[in-house]
């Protein structure tokens, strides 16, 4: 629903504005008509002056002059519609202006200059103006305040432009906590600007080691103030050692990080080896098996040609029947006999 309703409103002050381009080409243009009607009685009577004057000469010479004055009158009226037509595409281009409208180079250039002229007067301003600040310098910032009481109770000493206060190390403030002490964000000095030196050195001169105040129920009622005035001292000179300090910060973590890539480059490098390693290994292993024999492959088995088995049975002699007929016959008493004498 809001954005509906700025939409309408954008539209109706659009509308607005277009109507009020649209009166004032109207007024423009009657105004140059009333300026042609004008020039136009003006001509006439200039005309017929002429023309009296001519008459009391002579015939000839008033009909010459009728015709130069035609002459002359058709110029002006081409120059004077060739002005119109210009002012009214002026007017136009004033109401609804093209899109590839480009200022003269001139112009272009003289707008440029000025610009140019206006930075250089704003920073020769600021420059004088930053001249005249001065810093004072807090070596304690007492616990539970922050910029903001800070800015509140100096601020009723004079104008103060900047104020900075360096956090507490980590470490301090998680041993602060374990102690029970204050748990919120903790810092450990600060830098204010005032707008004038007259002002931080009084400031320094009148609180340095009084009494913080205010109201009694406030943490930092007891507190006193270590604030001191830095002769020659810019902002500019503190935000270029911060500047240094992040430097020096990012440059040992680009250290760091650039150590622990090598680290995991290298352990990496070493897993691969070890893979590599291992699969030459169980390689081996299996030509070894291969090579006793213990696992033929299909291959080998298809490529040895398959030897023949030829069997051997013992062969039965044949048996004469003659001899069969001839042997002897033993009864069972000469058998009996022959055992018996043995």
């Amino acid at each position: 629903m809001e954005e509906e309703r700025l939409d309408s409103t954008f539209k109706k002050e659009r509308r607005r504005k277009n109507k009020k381009k649209e009166m004032e080409a109207m007024a423009s243009e009657k105004r140059l008509e009333a300026g042609d009607e004008r020039e136009g009685s003006r001509k006439r009577r200039r005309k017929e002056k002429l023309l009296e004057e001519a008459a009391e000469d002579g015939g000839p010479r008033a009909v010459g002059i009728d015709s130069e004055i035609d002459g002359r009158e058709n110029e002006e009226d081409s120059n004077q519609n060739g002005g119109a037509d210009a002012a009214r595409a002026r007017d136009v281009d004033s109401v609804n202006p093209p899109d590839d409208v480009e200022m003269e180079p001139n112009g272009e250039e003289a707008m440029r200059k000025i610009r140019k002229k206006k930075k250089k007067t704003q920073l020769a301003k600021e420059a004088a103006r930053a001249g005249n600040r001065g810093v004072c310098y807090l070596s304690r910032i007492p616990p539970h305040m922050d910029h903001v009481k800070l800015r509140q109770i100096l601020s009723q000493y004079g104008e103060i432009q900047r104020i900075y206060l360096a956090p507490e190390d980590p470490a301090a403030q998680v041993k602060r906590k374990r102690a029970g002490g204050f748990r919120g964000q903790g810092f450990s000095e600060g830098w204010v600007e005032f707008a004038k030196k007259s002002v931080a050195k009084r400031v320094a001169n009148m609180l340095n080691g009084e009494q913080i105040g205010g109201r009694k129920r406030s943490s930092f009622y007891y507190d006193l103030w270590n604030i001191k005035y830095l002769s020659k001292f810019k902002w500019d000179d503190l935000t270029e050692e911060i500047a240094y300090k992040n430097a020096i910060r990012e440059q040992k973590l680009a250290l760091e990080l650039s150590a622990a890539k090598r680290e995991r480059d290298f352990y990496l490098s070493k897993v691969d080896q070890s893979r590599a390693l291992s699969s030459i290994e169980e390689r081996l292993k299996k030509k070894q098996r291969l090579q006793e024999g213990s696992v033929k492959s299909p291959e080998q088995l298809v490529s040895q040609p398959v030897a023949k088995v030829i069997r051997q049975f013992p062969q039965k002699q044949p048996v004469a029947k003659n001899a069969a007929q001839n042997k002897p016959r033993l009864s069972k008493d000469i058998l009996a006999g022959v055992f018996g004498a043995s």
